[in-house]
């Protein structure tokens, strides 16, 4: 097997088990969330808004079975790394899901 095949299974496989995962919230909570999500979403939404150098418009909030997602676009891993950690203590130390992805190829 060569290498860019185990590397694609491997990126198959962690995409597959994320469906799974989403899909077990959905069947649990219905396609409205869960009670308390949209209240989680919306505190750490606000925490990242003001909070001073995070690109906010750039960043996706979702909760679903009490567990937050991030998806969208920063600059810096450090960048990334603040909102995870504004996240988790906006969210009340719940599951944080970091699907953020850098802007640019500068990795530091």
């Amino acid at each position: 097997m060569s290498k860019y095949a185990a590397i694609l299974g491997s990126c198959l496989l962690a995409a597959t088990l994320s469906a799974c995962s989403t899909y077990q919230a959905y069947r649990k909570c219905g396609f409205g969330g869960c009670p308390g999500d949209e209240q989680i979403a919306a505190q750490v939404n606000e925490a990242l808004l003001n909070t001073p150098g995070i690109s906010y418009w750039t960043i996706d909030v979702q909760s679903l079975d009490h567990v937050v997602y991030l998806h969208g676009l920063v600059d810096t891993n450090p960048e990334r790394a603040k909102v995870e950690e504004i996240a988790f203590q906006a969210s009340g130390g719940k599951k944080i899901v970091d699907s953020i992805e850098l802007r640019n190829a500068t990795r530091y």
